[in-house]
Order: C-alpha cells, then structure tokens, then sequence
C-alpha cells in the first residue's frame, strides 16, 4: 500500500519534532561530575573539594551539577583510580603515591627529606618540571589537573620512644602502596604493611600495626593520636594529591564546560592549600592539647641521623624517577 505523501511529511515532521526535542532535553540536562575522595570532609581535600563543586556551579548554572562524596563513601584508595578509568567517578584527588603504577617519575614525591618545607614543595610544582608532572599519564588514561598540598609528614608509634631510628627497628608501619615507602621503611629495618587509609585506625587500634606516618591534620581528623603514645615531628616526606580525571571524558566535554571546571580548578587548589597550611598548624596544637599522644621535637642531630638512615631510598629509585628531576626537586629548596 503507497503512503500518501502529505502523510510521510506529516510523519517526518514527528520524527524530526521528537529528535529536536529529546536534544533539547539532553542539552538542558546538567553534567553530573563524580567527586570522590577518601578523607573527611573536614581535611583540606574535603574542603578544597567542596571548594570545587561551590565554584564550578557557581561559574556553570545549570550546565554542571558537582556530587562530592568523602571518607570512601563510593571508593577506598585502592579502587578509586580504577573507578576513574571506568568512568563511575569522574574526579579524583588520591596520594601522589598511588600512582607509580602508572608512571615512576611521581615517586619522585615519596623520596625521604626530599622537599625542605611546603614552601619548597610549592615551588617545584609550579616550575616547568612540576607541571610536565601533570601530563606524564595522559597515555594511561589520566590527566592532571592540579596538585593539592596536605602537609608534611611525622611519625607515629604505640611505643614511648621514638627519637632516633633505632627505635623504630622490628616495628610495623603501615604505608600507602608504594614502592618507595616501602623501602624507606626497610632501610629503618622496620616492616612495612599496605593498608588503605580507611583500615588504619582499627589496624593502630588492634595492633595489627605498631605505627604510621602522617599530616597532622590527618592524625587528628581520623583520630590516629587517640591509639598512639609518641608523635615524633620529622617533617621526612611530603604528602599532597594529584586532582585527576579520566583524559577522554575530560577531552570531550565542550570547550566552555572544560574552560569553566579549569578556572573553578585554579580557586579550588589556592582554597586547598591555603586551607592544609592553617589545618596542619592548628590539628598539630589540638593534638597536644588532646594530650592522648606525646609530641616529640626533634633536635638537628636527631634529624641527621633519621636522614641518613633513609638516604640509600635516593640511589635505590634514582634511575626510575630521573636524575635530572630529582635534581629539580632539589632547586626548589633554595
């Protein structure tokens, strides 16, 4: 039977009417952005995160709707990155530590008394070097967005003494899953443990470890402080983030979307760090007062000499990471 042709307009115009409108609906239909992190929401990841998602909205009404979800609430920091990769979760912010699966130059950041201070972490990750850094996953899947600061890390046992090295000898220190943590602790002759930050408290509780290393804005958010008895403050290694989302979702969003998330990127990092300086500063002194754990300082020589029991970590990753970028690390204490 012929169909008439004022009814295959008819019908074609009802195809085409349903195609414009479902596209108008798609186009009025906000991004949903996946912000998944591990920490509290009180940390400075939490809130430079929230930071984010306040910003973005903010500069994108109505284009992006930002879901930040703290404290593994989706995933734990072994799951995360391939939850990015899945695309469950768009953005990520994990330890530098967990990616030298994916490329061994960001050891780099693990390496013991690398970095002087924050100030020195800052530098080098603003220079030409620290930013390359950003891209050195792309072919993986991953692309850097911004570097996050936490803080420097001390310390921790259930022991009474902790002021020189050999008072960590035998004892078992939970880590991240890195390499170079790994042998940091070796060359302490302690025993490293891999366990994800959400397992640690119990794990510190229980005995299952008898130490750990951390900001103190870490110690106090998750309580560390409460079932441990020293804290020693040896400033040995760094821990910031790397803001991560998965390239290919990122390559394809429209221009003034990517242009917007990028600006509301750049104040969520200045809010993130200057939020771990002051957080740092003020959970170090509540932690003292809390009274639960004793607060070592440590003197140079003291320092010293947990240097130069760390220092063959260096030689050991040197070809991995490269000279030359250690060498840049290295400048920015300057």
């Amino acid at each position: 039977m012929k169909i008439a042709p004022m009814r295959m307009l008819n019908a074609l115009g009802i195809s085409l009417a349903l195609t414009f409108s479902a596209g108008a609906l798609a186009a009025d239909k906000p991004i949903v952005i996946k912000f998944s992190h591990v920490v509290a929401a009180n940390t400075p990841k939490g809130q430079g995160a929230q930071k984010f998602k306040e910003v973005a909205e903010k500069l994108l009404p109505g284009k992006v709707q930002v879901q930040v979800f703290p404290n593994s609430q989706l995933f734990g920091d072994g799951k995360e990155l391939e939850a990015l990769l899945l695309g469950d979760v768009q953005i990520i912010a994990p330890s530098l530590s967990k990616f030298d699966r994916y490329t061994k130059k960001v050891q780099l950041f693990d390496l013991p008394f690398l970095f002087n201070d924050m100030a020195a972490v800052d530098r080098f990750q603003q220079s030409d070097k620290g930013k390359e850094l950003l891209d050195a996953m792309k072919d993986r899947g991953l692309k850097g967005l911004a570097y996050w600061h936490n803080g420097m890390k001390e310390l921790s046992t259930n022991k009474d003494k902790l002021q020189r090295p050999e008072d960590v000898k035998g004892l078992k220190f939970r880590i991240q899953a890195s390499d170079v943590l790994e042998a940091q602790f070796r060359a302490l002759g302690a025993n490293p443990q891999k366990l994800a930050f959400s397992e640690v408290y119990q794990a510190l509780q229980t005995g299952v470890v008898d130490g750990q290393e951390n900001t103190w804005s870490n110690i106090y958010s998750q309580k560390f402080h409460e079932v441990q008895k020293t804290i020693a403050e040896t400033n040995h290694g760094v821990i910031d983030y790397m803001v991560v989302t998965n390239a290919q979702w990122w390559d394809g969003l429209p221009a003034d979307i990517r242009s917007g998330l990028e600006k509301a990127m750049v104040e969520a990092t200045k809010y993130a760090n200057d939020e771990a300086a002051k957080l740092n500063e003020g959970d170090k002194q509540r932690i003292i007062d809390a009274k639960k754990a004793k607060v070592v300082e440590l003197s140079k020589e003291d320092v010293e000499a947990w240097r130069t029991a760390m220092a063959p970590v260096w030689k050991k990753f040197e070809s991995d990471i490269g000279a030359d970028l250690i060498k840049a690390a290295q400048e920015a204490n300057k």
